[in-house]
């Protein structure tokens, strides 16, 4: 078996698994912030529609020690920031969007830094109403800006 085939291949299959995954849930706008030398914390975002009623149940990347799904809201006038230990719902046909301020997925213990239009991997996990996980590796554009130049808001020192 020559190598060429080989490697179409496998582009082949990894196109078919992301199409049976994309049937369920689709990601939209997905982008990271960029980083500088010796910080140690970003967040990623994008948008989540899922077909039927699922959970995002975790996050990894090779890229930090720490991934977690994470809520920041006013309490008290006071911004707070926490895990969400159970995971971010994902409604029938609702589209969860996960952006600076509110729902995100925080990176820490960043293991180098992210540089401005370069990708990295991000594995996220999911259990869907009956209690079935799956997952989905996506590759993740780092950014200074939204896709778009959306707003910025300072998500690095978490």
């Amino acid at each position: 078996m020559n190598s060429k085939f080989l490697i179409r291949s496998l582009m082949l299959a990894s196109l078919m698994l992301t199409s049976a995954w994309a049937q369920n849930i689709s990601v939209h706008n997905a982008w990271v912030r960029a980083t500088v030398q010796g910080q140690k914390a970003t967040g990623a975002f994008m948008t989540l529609t899922s077909k039927t009623d699922t959970r995002l149940v975790g996050v990894s990347t090779s890229v930090a020690g720490v991934a977690e799904v994470h809520e920041m809201k006013m309490d008290n006038n006071v911004m707070q920031m926490r895990a969400l230990p159970d995971g971010l719902a994902l409604p029938a046909g609702k589209a969860v969007a996960l952006q600076p301020g509110g729902f995100h997925v925080m990176l820490m213990d960043l293991k180098l830094p992210l540089q401005k239009d370069t990708t990295i991997p991000l594995t996220m996990r999911f259990k869907d109403a009956k209690g079935v996980e799956s997952s989905v590796e996506i590759k993740v554009p780092v950014s200074q800006v939204a896709p778009g130049g959306g707003k910025e808001h300072q998500h690095g020192e978490h």
